[in-house]
């Protein structure tokens, strides 16, 4: 058979995530390969094109010109390199065995020889080798370098939202930071699903890298992670991060217990009642339900356990009688501003131990670096099991976390409780005096 009635087809390969830069384009390795062919006279039946990596098994062109070969259409192949064929041991092995059964009759390569002997054979299996070892090599050192980058606090991967890639870290996106920190507040109040969470922040512009919309699960991923509180989380495990927080550990902590919370099974379908859940019946011990009649609100006993003798009873009714209640314990103004007064003067007091408390914590930071590297220690010689290790290094550093943060909330706001103090006594007076409604209800809560 002369090269004449021989048939070809040209296959040309080039993936979006190859590293070796050296590799032609699609469109160079094309113009060698029909000069190759209009050189030796060789009939070209058809030309394949494939951009996606040979690292893997199940590149469709690939497989639609092998089917085509082993129908007899071509018997020979024209490629840049062997490692354009193949980059993994089962793609290579299928071209050998159509070798050994004459399905393939010959292979031509502008970079590399190679002939249907025994000795061309093993050339070809070589070169396939190489090819995988130079996608297993490369693929080790990615994640080597990534391995050590997480080590030294450095996220190494693709920014999440609400950061940037600068200068191999990532820095906080000034524009997109607030809704994060927005996100996370809102949820942890408990007002809102996960649905109403993404049409409200999907409509302020929270949105993809890519500028289309987030979905539900994208922010029940967002909320699940905890680089935002400068900790990473890298193939199970939680790393400290040197990138700068965009909320508190504590603030996300918050909200993963109002997740927990939300997905325990519930009844659909509930109104959101001032007062639902709020009272136990006082004559059986059933929890008081709310109906709506005639446009106004009921409360009534459930009398799910015993008989019970409670009728139906107005909300406005139960406002007054909350209302009428509070005013018996609320503090009289001048009480009020009296304790004002003296919750100063303990805050000048507490000021003077500040230094103390600084102290203490800044102390225990460097204990826990040193519990995690013993840590380290154990697991390296097999004291304890990969899965023991991560475990217990995610709640040191997690503690960790939390002592940087209370310190830092420390030196930044010390008086903390004492505004808290402060408020409650305003709160004790507004509720008293102004009665429960929706906006007041998280303050009756």
């Amino acid at each position: 058979m002369n090269n004449q009635t021989k048939k070809f087809f040209i296959y040309t390969r080039k993936s979006t995530d190859d590293k070796d830069r050296q590799v032609r384009s699609i469109s160079d390795q094309l113009a060698e390969l029909k000069s190759l062919a209009l050189k030796e006279q060789l009939d070209v039946v058809d030309v394949f094109v494939e951009k996606q990596t040979a690292k893997i098994p199940g590149r469709p062109v690939f497989n639609e010109m092998i089917e085509r070969m082993e129908k007899g259409e071509a018997t020979g192949i024209l490629a840049w390199h062997p490692d354009r064929l193949a980059r993994n041991s089962v793609d290579g092995g299928k071209i050998i065995y159509l070798v050994d059964t004459g399905v393939i009759v010959e292979m031509k390569f502008p970079t590399f020889w190679f002939d249907p002997t025994p000795q061309g054979k093993f050339m070809l299996s070589i070169a396939f080798s190489q090819s995988k070892y130079y996608v297993d090599n490369l693929s080790e050192n990615i994640k080597r370098g990534k391995r050590n980058k997480v080590k030294d606090g450095i996220w190494p991967q693709m920014s999440p939202l609400g950061y940037i890639n600068e200068g191999g870290k990532i820095v906080v996106d000034a524009n997109i930071a607030p809704l994060i920190r927005k996100t996370f507040e809102a949820y942890s109040s408990g007002s809102f699903t996960l649905r109403q969470l993404r049409d409200k922040f999907n409509e302020l512009g929270l949105k993809r890298k890519s500028g289309k919309e987030l979905a539900v699960s994208n922010y029940q991923k967002l909320l699940k992670n905890p680089i935002y509180t400068g900790l990473m989380r890298y193939n199970g495990e939680i790393f400290e991060g040197k990138h700068e927080p965009i909320i508190t550990k504590k603030l996300f902590d918050s909200v993963q217990e109002v997740m927990m919370r939300k997905s325990k099974p519930h009844s659909k379908g509930l109104k959101p009642f001032l007062y639902r859940g709020f009272f136990r019946c006082g004559e059986c011990g059933c929890f008081i339900t709310t109906e709506t009649q005639k446009g106004h609100n009921y409360l009534r006993c459930t009398k799910r356990k015993n008989p019970c003798e409670q009728k139906y009873v107005r909300e406005e009714l139960i406002t007054s009688q909350v209302r009428t209640e509070l005013q018996k314990v609320s503090l009289p103004d001048d009480w009020a501003k009296w304790m004002m007064v003296e919750n100063e003067k303990d805050k000048l007091v507490e000021a003077q131990s500040s230094t103390l408390f600084a102290d203490s914590t800044k102390a225990d930071i460097p204990l826990l670096d040193s519990k995690i590297e013993k840590l380290m220690n154990a697991y390296l010689e097999n004291v304890l099991s990969l899965e023991e290790y991560r475990d217990a290094k995610s709640a040191l550093v997690n503690q960790k976390q939390l002592l940087k943060e209370k310190l830092s909330a420390f030196e930044q706001k010390a008086n903390n409780r004492f505004e808290l103090t402060e408020k409650f006594l305003k709160y004790n007076i507004e509720l008293a005096n102004e009665g429960i409604n929706e906006e007041k209800l998280h303050l009756f809560k």
